[in-house]
């Protein structure tokens, strides 16, 4: 198993590549204090391959990452084909979710959430904002490695530098 230290970030490639392309320019920007690395640098996968080979090559990259995001736009929630597998594939491997709403709520939005993620349950729920999406991801993965169960059992949203379930589910 390779050392697991990468954010494996997970999104509509059709309509929100705009908001993966600003985490990257947010992370290559040496005056914004968001620093990351990428598992989309390792085993590139091209559009023209076959879906077993895309699938070979994105368990590679989530299999490197200690975290995974989610980035949820208008349109997610209706994807049926690779998100719905990377967030089983993310589960399998026990990895912390962060899920990131692209329409600034910084809570569980069923009308946007894939229903991947059953009633939100089991991720963490942020608004896209770059310092409290920083905080997540560097402090998301430990509260969910001491807290397991009780994560897999609620809703989460970061609030006030603290993490509380909604008592949702």
């Amino acid at each position: 198993m390779a050392y697991r230290n990468k954010l494996y970030i997970a999104f509509d490639g059709d309509n929100d590549m705009r908001w993966y392309r600003l985490l990257t320019a947010w992370e290559a920007n040496k005056n914004i204090d968001f620093d990351f690395h990428n598992a989309h640098d390792l085993h590139p996968a091209r559009d023209t391959s076959l879906p077993d080979s895309i699938k070979a090559q994105l368990r590679k990259r989530m299999q490197s990452s200690k975290t995974f995001l989610l980035l949820v736009g208008e349109r997610t929630k209706y994807i049926r084909g690779y998100i719905p597998w990377e967030i089983e594939y993310a589960r399998h491997l026990d990895l912390p979710i962060v899920v990131t709403n692209l329409n600034d709520k910084r809570r569980y939005d069923s009308d946007l959430c894939p229903s991947s993620i059953p009633s939100g349950k089991g991720a963490v729920h942020v608004s896209y904002e770059a310092q409290i999406l920083k905080h997540a991801l560097d402090n998301w993965p430990i509260y969910y490695a001491s807290n397991r169960q009780k994560v897999l059992d609620g809703v989460w949203h970061y609030d006030d530098e603290i993490y509380k379930s909604v008592g949702l589910g």
